[in-house]
């Protein structure tokens, strides 16, 4: 049975997951997939609906008990991180702001939580990723955090940086930041199996770029190459190929963080082993 595959319609996993998806990877099952954005594969992966899925880093320990976390495929990175989007003439600090943002699981939302402490908005509400730059720019919010091309092309809405909250996690860390992992179900999927397929996915995405140029594209939301290559060459790196030490060490990092500042829930010692071994 074809196992069933989610994640996000962005260049970065199209990227990652095109030879998987197309049934390129030696000894790999078929694949069944769907593209979500990732606010709603965090709520999907919490109802169990895949088999392996892209989700947040943030919404983990809500996650962990079903899924387990393979050390591949995922985003982390560094000068990657979100970013908080005024108006030009927009406010220098959230104080009574209306701000719209991409998921309240997402691990961009963590860190604007983590960032903004001390700050008081007005309203914080989930607004479509895509939706989010112009609602800024037309004055329907104050603020807007936004994710992955974002960060290349808002200026072209008139808008300037608030925070990048990668630099402020690097700054205060000295970490890269953790966006997006890659989980299997537990009882479902062999872990060990499955973190070779997407491994030797990457491989054939690195080795072979223009194979996948055209599903990269259909899927890219009218982004121009562009921005496409820039977006690949950001969020793809060596964190996808392996977590490695210091990958570990930013997730343990950023959800011990999370959840001393009762932002989520504390994970068990045993499901943390995922990063900390």
């Amino acid at each position: 049975m074809a196992l069933k595959l989610a994640f996000s319609p962005c260049p970065n996993d199209t990227f990652v997951f095109h030879a998987l998806a197309h049934g390129l990877v030696k000894g790999a099952p078929p694949v069944e997939v769907t593209f979500a954005d990732v606010d709603v594969t965090n709520t999907a992966a919490e109802q169990g609906e895949f088999d392996l899925v892209k989700v947040s880093y943030a919404a983990l320990p809500w996650l962990l008990d079903d899924y387990e976390l393979l050390p591949c495929g995922g985003a982390l990175g560094r000068g990657c991180g979100p970013l908080v989007l005024t108006r030009q003439d927009g406010p220098r600090d959230l104080d009574g702001a209306r701000v719209a943002v991409p998921g309240d699981r997402t691990t961009a939302y963590l860190l604007f939580r983590l960032w903004a402490q001390g700050q008081q908005p007005a309203a914080i509400d989930v607004v479509p990723f895509h939706e989010i730059m112009p609602a800024v720019a037309a004055g329907r919010y104050d603020a807007g955090l936004v994710i992955h091309e974002a960060r290349f092309t808002y200026p072209r809405h008139g808008l300037t940086a608030l925070v990048d909250l990668g630099e402020w996690w690097e700054g205060d860390t000295g970490l890269p930041i953790p966006l997006g992992a890659i989980l299997a179900k537990r009882g479902t999927v062999d872990p060990a199996a499955a973190t070779e397929w997407i491994r030797d996915s990457v491989r054939q995405a690195w080795a072979d770029p223009a194979a996948s140029r055209d599903y990269v594209l259909a899927h890219a939301q009218e982004m121009e190459q562009a921005v496409v290559d820039q977006h690949i060459a950001l969020y793809v790196n060596e964190f996808t190929a392996d977590l490695g030490a210091e990958g570990r060490k930013a997730i343990e990092a950023l959800l011990g963080r999370a959840a001393e500042a009762g932002l989520t829930p504390q994970i068990s010692s045993s499901r943390a082993t995922a990063w900390s071994s």
